[in-house]
């Protein structure tokens, strides 16, 4: 049988394109959305739901639930402290916090000081009596729970005891929920360049404009809406709640990935613990008080 006499094909050349990566170094990432929203959605609206139910329904029982929301973020933050071997003092962190709470709304901001204060000196008694070694290391852990927690939340019911306090506290936590949406959405649309990498990947600075510009968005209007305010106090409002939130959000990220875990809790499902939906209001409440009552107040 005869030979096939025709010269054997060689190989193209390779190109570029043959050595180019499968996904271009440049290219633009998507960004996950790192979050389940299928459980996440219905638990943020019926955390809301019951929010808004408290506040137009009897305004006082708003109180009660910033009391239980911080008491059970508090214990949050105690157990994740607990696992780095910080023994914080539970029972005078958690009963001295709703104390601050109550003492605020109830009497004013100098009973709030106050009891603050008497907490403090609860933890460093409490964690003494319990022996010398590390104690110095965890009453300061101890100080840093009720001056994160209740002693901030403490400006949100400043604003509740105000007579148009309802509307106040309706203005301060949309204001915030903006700024999550609006800095959530551009960071997954238009995410590119990291805001602070070292403590949160996913924050971007896009992120940090949507979440100023939405946020100052809904502050302008509901000022206008709700407290019979000027516009521009909105604008002001809802710039700086944009900053303050994202710096909460990250505060916490940071102190999280120094104890080494990903929430603070498990209590709500798609959020992770109750703290990790506190963060970013705790951090902007006084800054919500400071800005209203000065460029709205009551008459």
């Amino acid at each position: 049988m005869a030979k096939d006499a025709s010269p054997p094909q060689q190989a193209p050349p390779p190109t570029s394109a043959d050595h180019a990566p499968a996904h271009p170094v440049d290219a633009p990432r998507r960004r996950s959305a790192g979050r389940d929203l299928r459980a996440a959605i219905p638990v943020g609206l019926g955390l809301g739901g019951v929010a808004l139910a408290s506040l137009l329904v009897l305004k006082d029982s708003f109180l009660v639930l910033v009391v239980v929301a911080v008491a059970v973020a508090s214990a949050e933050v105690v157990a994740a402290l607990a696992s780095r071997h910080l023994a914080v003092p539970r029972a005078p962190v958690l009963l001295g916090g709703a104390l601050v709470l109550v003492a605020t709304y109830v009497v004013g901001p100098g009973a709030g000081l106050v009891v603050h204060g008497l907490a403090c000196l609860a933890v460093l008694v409490w964690r003494v009596a319990e022996g010398r070694d590390g104690a110095v290391r965890d009453v300061t852990a101890g100080v840093l729970v009720l001056s994160w927690l209740p002693l901030l939340a403490a400006f949100a019911l400043l604003l509740l005891a105000e007579a148009d306090g309802a509307a106040r506290v309706l203005v301060f936590v949309a204001a915030v929920i903006a700024s999550d949406v609006g800095g959530y959405a551009a960071g997954v649309l238009l995410g590119r360049h990291p805001l602070a990498p070292s403590v949160s990947p996913k924050k971007s600075w896009e992120g940090l404009g949507g979440s100023m510009a939405l946020s100052l968005a809904v502050g302008a209007v509901l000022v206008v809406v709700l407290l019979d305010g000027p516009w521009w106090a909105g604008v002001v409002l809802g710039a700086l709640v944009g900053v303050t939130a994202t710096f909460g959000d990250l505060a916490e990220s940071m102190l999280k990935r120094d104890l080494g875990i990903k929430d603070m809790g498990s209590t709500l499902p798609g959020h992770g613990g109750v703290m990790d939906r506190l963060d970013s209001l705790l951090v902007t409440a006084p800054v919500a008080w400071l800005v209203l009552s000065l460029l709205v107040p009551t008459t």
